[in-house]
């Protein structure tokens, strides 16, 4: 590996607002070594969520804030091209948090095998991973969904909001998802199986166009993105209705707090259940949700979009895209040859 070199992206500075492309740099260091007990992985993918946005303000949260002069952290799945770790031999696929570089080393604790034949190695980083956890303990668990019952969810082209639809489909919901495109709204029509889809630039007024979708009101309203989409919901609620809160995208470049939700109120008199989670929390139920995801795309039942940049180097960018809109389905960054050894 001596005359290969390893390229990471660092945060340089901590972004105020939007993130820009002067708050990260491209480093190149030396291609490491595995030292004894540890593993060298070529990495092939990684991943950009927007969770990464509060890791780079230097605050107190359940995860540790990125530092300012280090190499960022995050998803990826590579294989391994050096092993003196009992647990791995060259040529295994793993999944880790060590985006965000082309090379890794661990000690194997925080690595799991991966199985490429039943799904491309990317789709780890997505469906069948991170993401499609968080959509299928969301909206079970934290959710609690009832077979039949009424299903909005906003950022419905998402990685997380996708999944989201589609388990909801297979319960024999009736969903409703959002977008910001017409090409995103057509895929979840046609492929994700939603009855109904709401551009939600071009509806208008969201809370009448929400209304319109839910004539009975909604039992479950899976959060992604806040603000707006919150005030909808909350006002086409049913009672007893559950909102699993997952994100709030339209706050994470906020710089000074927003308005709370104009409705609020509506929680008492509707007895409505309000829960945000964490997916670390829901780590334990990961073959449980591995074996329902295999189920359903062996029955055609589970589909999922891929939004792929090429390049390390592109890797904040395609970052940046995700609070622009430009991602369709899970973002995901190819920093290395699907087959390294």
């Amino acid at each position: 590996m001596s005359n290969q070199k390893n390229r990471e992206i660092r945060l340089k500075s901590r972004p105020v607002g939007m993130p820009a492309p002067e708050n990260f740099e491209l480093v190149e260091t030396a291609v490491p070594t595995a030292g004894p007990g540890q593993v060298l992985i070529r990495n092939s993918y990684m991943s950009v969520d927007p969770y990464m946005r509060g890791r780079m303000v230097d605050r107190e949260s359940y995860t540790p804030p990125f530092q300012v002069g280090e190499a960022l952290s995050g998803g990826a799945v590579g294989q391994v091209v050096q092993s003196n770790n009992p647990n791995f031999k060259v040529g295994d696929y793993v999944g880790s948090f060590g985006g965000w570089r082309e090379w890794y080393v661990s000690g194997g604790m925080d690595l799991n095998k991966i199985d490429p034949s039943l799904a491309p190695i990317q789709a780890y980083l997505g469906a069948l991973g991170m993401p499609g956890l968080t959509a299928w303990a969301g909206l079970l668990k934290v959710g609690e969904l009832k077979d039949g019952e009424r299903v909005f969810v906003s950022a419905a082209s998402g990685a997380v909001g996708a999944i989201v639809c589609q388990i909801a489909k297979n319960k024999g919901c009736y969903v409703v998802g959002s977008a910001g495109s017409d090409d995103k709204c057509e895929w979840l029509k046609k492929v994700a199986r939603c009855d109904e889809v709401i551009n939600y630039k071009t509806c208008g007024d969201l809370t009448a166009a929400v209304r319109k979708a839910f004539p009975q009101g909604i039992d479950v309203y899976f959060e992604n993105v806040g603000g707006d989409h919150l005030d909808a919901a909350l006002a086409n609620m049913r009672a007893n209705g559950r909102i699993p809160v997952c994100g709030m995208i339209a706050q994470y470049n906020a710089t000074e707090l927003p308005p709370g939700p104009k409705n609020i109120i509506s929680v008492i008199p509707l007895r409505l259940t309000i829960k945000g989670f964490i997916v670390s929390d829901y780590m334990n139920q990961t073959p449980q949700f591995l074996t329902d995801m295999a189920k359903w795309a062996k029955e055609g039942k589970m589909a999922w979009h891929e939004t792929i940049t090429d390049g390390i180097e592109n890797a904040p960018s395609a970052f940046i895209g995700l609070f622009k809109g430009s991602n369709f389905g899970k973002a995901l960054v190819r920093v290395g040859p699907d087959k390294a050894v």
